[in-house]
């Protein structure tokens, strides 16, 4: 490249566009006036949001600060736009969550050294912690991090250098949005649409070829796994009895 300036890759529309229009919305219609005997229309508001409070799904090996940080690093990395849901959706931060128990357990560290000092640095730089910030504030954010700008700010110590931090943090959120559901991510195949990969077959025939090429082959919505010749079980059964796949 011509100068020393990092890769902007967010090039994104704001994701939170809307978001105080809807919560409003949802306020004012469960507003009204009360009769006797029924409750004030704040206890009444109080216990409807209580009842319709989702059950908060909790993380298996980050803490709940630590996931939910690394949700809206995903959700800016692979947005959801115009051409449908990103990493969020896909459930990458649960896919590198999940991760950290076993194929990715040697980063964990990382994990908690990084996602501390990247909030630290969004509140020294920004004056917020990274969550409280504009989607345009968190891009700014994580182009310094991926830049190495962040690096050696007092109180934001990265295990390593800011960008080597990214770099890991955008790889797992790729394999988590593009990589095989059995793994965790790319929830209801959001990645592999998105890239249209129509999905994995065993077996491809004349009118499939034709069909790829024009584009419009059906998308098989299968992980590898629902195949009996990729199946873990089985895999790790011929190996115990001595027998290996070539």
């Amino acid at each position: 490249m011509a100068d020393d300036k990092p890769l902007k890759i967010f090039t994104r529309r704001d994701l939170l566009k809307g978001a105080g229009l809807v919560g409003a919305a949802a306020v004012a219609s469960s507003a009204h006036l009360a009769t006797p005997g029924e409750a004030s229309p704040a206890a009444a508001a109080q216990a409807g949001r209580a009842a319709a409070a989702p059950v908060r799904e909790a993380f298996e090996h980050l803490t709940a600060a630590e996931g939910d940080l690394l949700e809206s690093i995903v959700a800016r990395l692979i947005p959801s736009d115009a051409l449908g849901p990103g990493a969020r959706e896909a459930r990458a931060a649960r896919y590198i969550d999940r991760a950290l128990g076993g194929a990715l357990a040697s980063s964990r560290q990382a994990y908690a050294a990084g996602l501390a000092a990247l909030d630290r640095y969004a509140r020294i730089s920004r004056g917020k912690p990274f969550l409280d910030l504009s989607a345009s504030e968190q891009d700014s954010v994580l182009i310094d991090v991926e830049a190495g700008s962040a690096t050696g700010t007092p109180g934001a110590n990265f295990s390593g250098s800011s960008s080597q931090f990214f770099a890991m943090v955008l790889t797992h959120t790729r394999q988590g949005t593009f990589g095989d559901p059995y793994y965790g991510g790319n929830a209801n195949f959001i990645g592999w649409d998105l890239l249209q990969y129509p999905g994995v077959r065993t077996m491809v025939t004349a009118a499939d070829q034709q069909a790829m090429e024009k584009g419009q082959l059906k998308p098989s919505h299968k992980s590898a796994y629902d195949y009996e010749g990729f199946n873990k079980a089985t895999v790790s059964a011929d190996r115990q009895g001595g027998h290996h796949a070539d």
